[in-house]
């Protein structure tokens, strides 16, 4: 069964209005039925210009050498090849890094990837570009190539330098700790596997400039490599994002390379150049999650109350820094989870390797760094004997207890009372007894229970990006067009900033209507990514209305002769004194009396700052919160396993949207999920993707999705800080909720050694790791008999139910 819970009413403090569609109603997705019905486009359904040229790129096949000959005559002559340009035929910068340089446009003597591109080619069709570019002959000189995390730090090698964090005295209380454990663990990386495939649409302008059409969560970005890269001014490219079809943080500085490589051949050409990366090739050339390899030394007393912990974070970056840089920044942010560590030190590196140049992902290395803390809580309670939710409520932040090891304050403690009616409303206790008795007397399948917490940071560790901009038209038909620097990537941005527009002017959402995202309309925009995007382009388009509405107010009073504070709005009307005008009455009143109808607006995010040479400071405005409880059960003869059951609260503040924040807290989840257990990167000794298409690498399916799936947001947790209408933000903290299912599985192969052992298990928790997991814990028990052992059972198969009639549905 399948529980949603939503609430069609505003939310607190919004005054309540017959109009259609304000914050704080479900209104539904701006684009629901142009996606249903298959007319939503995307680039590569926009109307072909004359004379298209498709691109492709020839790439290396070596992960770490010199190029030594590359000869390109066969690529050249081959049917269709327009063009093909080497990185000496670039006019301006090379180097396309982000933020650091590092990351070559077109590689020039090293490479140091498998699929880093060489050259381009321009073709009058999509296949014959790909074809022409696999016939190029290059010569390599081989040289060795790092390509684990352990390996770069065996060898000290890094993209960026490594950066401490420090907080009282962790090795003195480590020292004197009754208690001290010490673990280490590998975190997997994950490949975004958007629906649509990065792509580009370049076309030349009569001005020797370049519109662009970009699947890009960063149009501004794209603008400014794109000039760089042509050696022009900023304001002769125009890029424009009407949607993505997933972006998931793969597109904030992935998608900036395929646009330079087509603009510059749309500019050598003359003509218009699409570049859409097949699957596998988008697989092996662009960047994914880091892999992260983790340890803990931790201290604590016979309650399970942390002292103190010196964590290490190490993320795998690839070849280039990329966003890296700040990806382990957020990690070592997030290394204390919803959790006071006491004296702390948290260290983290950043890994060069010769593999792809990993990027941003849901989360932004947040979910990475979250992981050890949260196997810390498990191995405590097994260490101890204790259930692992009272371990971790006994260590969530409180009055007391609420300075971060990077020194921010926690002013709202909103889990502990989550956490509780969580474990209400899910009968953990009553669960928890059942499971126990079930794996008792079950010698094949287990169950396992968990209830792990999230407490997410909300802003762009990168301080300058902590800002935004609006655009507001009305009409004097009363409609109301608004332009935004967020982009749309299914994730319902346009419908709630639409939202925010409406509930200013008390207005139906039907009037409203928000454009494609252009650089050429709000300029120097920050991506859309941090989770930050309802917050930064909902209070910039606030600003922006605010100022409208006070010069209608202001009109009004002066037309009808009262005081402005009479002037109220509501109902698509407008309430001046005694009498009632109509909303489009006042606009076109307004407009013959000259009375600007448009205005900008601009928001900056306060109160945020952060030391990089102390490692203290407040790099969040707040914290968004959520639980997730969930149930599982394994076949601990081969591994396999399903999950039964998950509940989620979710903190949402006061939601602008509930259906859409519903959507992405179960979406979410299940992508969180799939990161952990299912979706498995592998590389081969010489640094190849073997994982390159759906065939290899599994995301979840709908059969995955727990057939018992309850989703409810916390009510009445308006948040704290000036956030446009007190809501929190959603995209990135569900994700962590997958962590859950990861502690579950743990808990069902604890049992096998009657909750006394903490099993190590690496991430994803495929049915192979979960099989050694199982394996190592009836080892240990075996070792270390104890009355009551559940590993006493013989676990051959030979008795009680077939595995298959215990399991029901299989995994």
């Amino acid at each position: 069964m399948r529980t949603l819970t939503t609430d069609p009413t505003p939310g607190a403090g919004l005054p309540r209005s017959e109009a259609h569609g304000l914050a704080g109603t479900a209104a539904p997705h701006e684009s629901n039925w142009l996606h249903v019905r298959g007319q939503a486009r995307y680039i590569d359904d926009l109307p072909e210009p004359t004379g298209l040229l498709h691109a492709a790129v020839g790439h290396s096949t070596q992960a770490h050498a010199r190029i030594r000959a590359m000869d390109l005559s066969a690529v050249r002559a081959a049917p269709g090849v327009i063009d093909v340009i080497t990185v000496a035929d670039v006019p301006g910068h090379t180097d396309i890094g982000p933020v650091f340089p590092g990351d070559a446009l077109l590689a020039g003597e090293l490479v140091e990837h498998v699929g880093q591109p060489l050259f381009a080619v321009a073709a009058t069709s999509h296949g014959a570009a790909r074809r022409a570019a696999r016939l190029a002959q290059v010569t390599y000189e081989p040289l060795e190539p790092t390509l684990t995390a352990e390996a770069a730090l065996e060898r000290q090698s890094f993209v960026r330098p490594t950066h401490v964090q420090l907080r009282g005295d962790p090795d003195g209380v480590l020292a004197g700790a009754p208690c001290r454990l010490q673990a280490e663990m590998r975190v997997g990386g994950q490949e975004h596997f958007y629906l649509e495939s990065q792509v580009c649409l370049a076309e030349p302008m009569e001005d020797e400039g370049v519109f662009i059409h970009t699947s890009s969560q960063h149009p501004t970005e794209v603008q400014k490599l794109v000039a760089e890269v042509l050696a022009l001014p900023f304001h002769s490219v125009q890029v424009e994002v009407r949607r993505m079809g997933g972006g998931f943080g793969g597109k904030e500085t992935q998608a900036a390379p395929l646009a330079c490589i087509a603009a510059l051949l749309a500019r050598r050409t003359g003509r218009a150049v699409k570049y859409r990366l097949s699957r596998p090739d988008d697989m092996i050339q662009t960047g994914k999650r880091h892999d992260f390899y983790n340890t803990y030394d931790i201290g604590f007393d016979g309650d399970g109350l942390l002292l103190g912990a010196d964590i290490m974070v190490a993320g795998r970056c690839g070849y280039s820094a990329d966003l890296s840089e700040a990806v382990v920044d957020r990690a070592m942010f997030h290394a204390d989870n919803a959790y006071c560590l006491g004296d702390a030190r948290v260290v983290g590196h950043r890994c060069k390797t010769h593999t792809v140049s990993n990027t941003a992902f849901r989360g932004f290395g947040g979910p990475q760094g979250m992981m050890i803390i949260e196997r810390a809580m498990d191995d405590i309670a097994r260490h101890l004997g204790l259930d692992p939710l009272d371990v971790r409520k006994r260590n969530l932040y409180r009055p007391g207890r609420d300075i971060t090891h990077y020194g921010q304050h926690i002013d709202q403690h909103v889990l502990p009372d989550l956490i509780d009616a969580l474990e209400a409303s899910a009968d953990y206790r009553q669960r928890r007894a059942e499971i126990a008795a079930f794996n008792r007397q079950s010698p094949v399948l287990k169950r396992g229970l968990a209830l792990t917490p999230v407490k997410f940071g909300i802003s762009f560790t990168a301080i300058h990006l902590n800002q935004a901009g609006a655009l507001i038209h009305i009409y004097t038909d009363g409609s109301i067009h608004l332009n935004h620097g967020g982009t749309e990537m299914g994730q319902g941005l346009y419908t709630k900033i639409a939202q925010v527009v409406a509930t200013v002017f008390r207005i139906d959402l039907s009037r409203i209507k928000v454009s494609a995202t252009r650089t050429d309309k709000v300029p120097n925009t920050s991506p859309t990514a941090a989770s930050s995007g309802s917050d930064l382009n909902g209070m910039a388009a606030l600003d922006a209305c605010e100022k409208i509405k006070r010069r209608l107010i202001q009109f009004a009073a002066e037309r009808y002769g009262v005081d402005p504070d009479a002037v109220t709005f509501a109902d698509n009307r407008v309430q001046v004194g005694a009498d009632s005008v109509g909303w489009v009455e006042l606009i076109q009143e307004a407009y013959l009396a000259r009375v600007s109808l448009s205005d900008t607006g601009f928001y900056s995010t306060p109160k945020i700052h952060y030391d990089r040479d102390t490692g203290q400071g407040r790099p969040f405005l707040y914290f968004s919160h959520g639980a997730a409880c969930s149930e599982v059960v394994i076949d601990t003869l081969t591994g396999e396993y399903k999950v039964m059951r998950v509940d989620i609260l979710h903190d949402v503040g006061d939601s602008l949207n509930p259906a859409i924040d519903i959507g992405q807290i179960e979406g979410g989840f299940i992508q969180g999920m799939g990161w952990l257990t299912s979706e498995e990167l592998v590389y081969d000794a010489a640094g190849r993707l073997l994982t390159n298409g759906p065939a290899t690498y599994k995301i979840p399916a709908v059969s995955d999705t727990p057939p018992d799936f309850r989703v409810a947001l916390w009510r009445n947790s308006p948040n704290r800080e000036a956030t446009v209408f007190r809501s929190k933000a959603v995209g990135e903290p569900p994700l962590m909720l997958g962590m859950s299912v990861w502690s579950a599985l743990r808990d069902a192969v604890a049992s096998l050694a009657d909750y006394r052992y903490s099993p190590p298990l690496d991430t994803p928790a495929t049915p192979e790791r979960v099989l050694a997991a199982v394996m190592d814990t009836l080892d240990w028990a075996d070792r270390n008999p104890a009355t009551g052992n559940m590993a006493d059972d013989p676990i051959d198969g030979t008795t009680g139910q077939s595995t298959g009639e215990q399991f029901g549905a299989r995994p």
